[in-house]
C-alpha cells in the first residue's frame, strides 16, 4: 500500500495517524518553513548590504564633524586667552603666545600657528586694538586622518583693547 502526502497546501491539517505518514508530513512541513526562513534571511542581508554604506558614512562623517567643532572651539579659547594676556599693560608677545600654545598643547592640537596680524602687543598703546589669530590645519587634527574631507585651515581671531 502506498501513501501520498501532499505538503504544498498549507490549509491541510496534519494526518491523524501515527507512523511513517505523520513523520513524512512533519518533515515536508519543516522543509517549507526552512525555505521561507532562508528567503527572509536573504532579504534581510540584501537590505543590510544596501543600508550599511549609508550608516558607515553617517558615523564617520559625524566623527569628522565633531572633531572639527572641537578644533574650532579649542582655537577660539586659545585665541581668547592669548588676546587677554596680550592686552595686559605689562605683557609681551611671547607671554601671550605661550599662553595660547599651552592651551592648544593641553588639548592635543597639532600644526597650529599663533599670530599678531595687526601689531605687536608690546608696541601697542593703551586703548589700541590687539588681535590674535590662531590657524590650524584640519588634517593633522582629524581622528580619521582627513580621509573624507580635504585639508582646510581653521582660523580663530580675537580682538581686545590694550589696557
Amino acid at each position: 500500500m502506498t501513501t501520498t502526502i501532499q505538503c504544498h497546501v498549507p490549509e491541510f491539517d496534519p494526518p491523524r495517524t501515527s507512523g511513517i505518514e505523520a513523520l513524512a508530513y512533519t518533515s515536508c512541513r519543516s522543509n517549507r518553513n526552512g525555505a521561507r526562513r532562508q528567503s527572509r534571511r536573504a532579504v534581510a542581508a540584501a537590505e543590510f548590504a544596501v543600508c550599511l554604506p549609508i550608516l558607515v558614512l553617517l558615523v564617520f562623517g559625524s566623527i569628522e564633524a565633531s572633531s572639527f567643532i572641537f578644533l574650532k572651539q579649542a582655537l577660539s579659547v586659545a585665541a581668547y586667552e592669548g588676546a587677554r594676556e596680550a592686552a595686559l599693560s605689562s605683557s609681551t608677545a611671547t607671554a601671550a603666545e605661550d599662553r595660547a600654545t599651552n592651551i592648544l598643547t593641553a588639548r592635543n592640537v597639532r600644526g597650529f600657528a599663533v599670530r599678531f596680524p595687526d601689531r605687536n602687543p608690546e608696541t601697542a598703546k593703551r586703548g589700541e586694538e590687539i588681535a590674535v589669530e590662531i590657524v590650524a590645519s584640519t588634517q593633522p587634527n582629524s581622528p580619521l586622518a582627513g580621509q573624507f574631507i580635504s585639508n582646510r585651515d581653521l582660523v580663530a581671531r580675537v580682538v581686545m583693547l590694550k589696557e
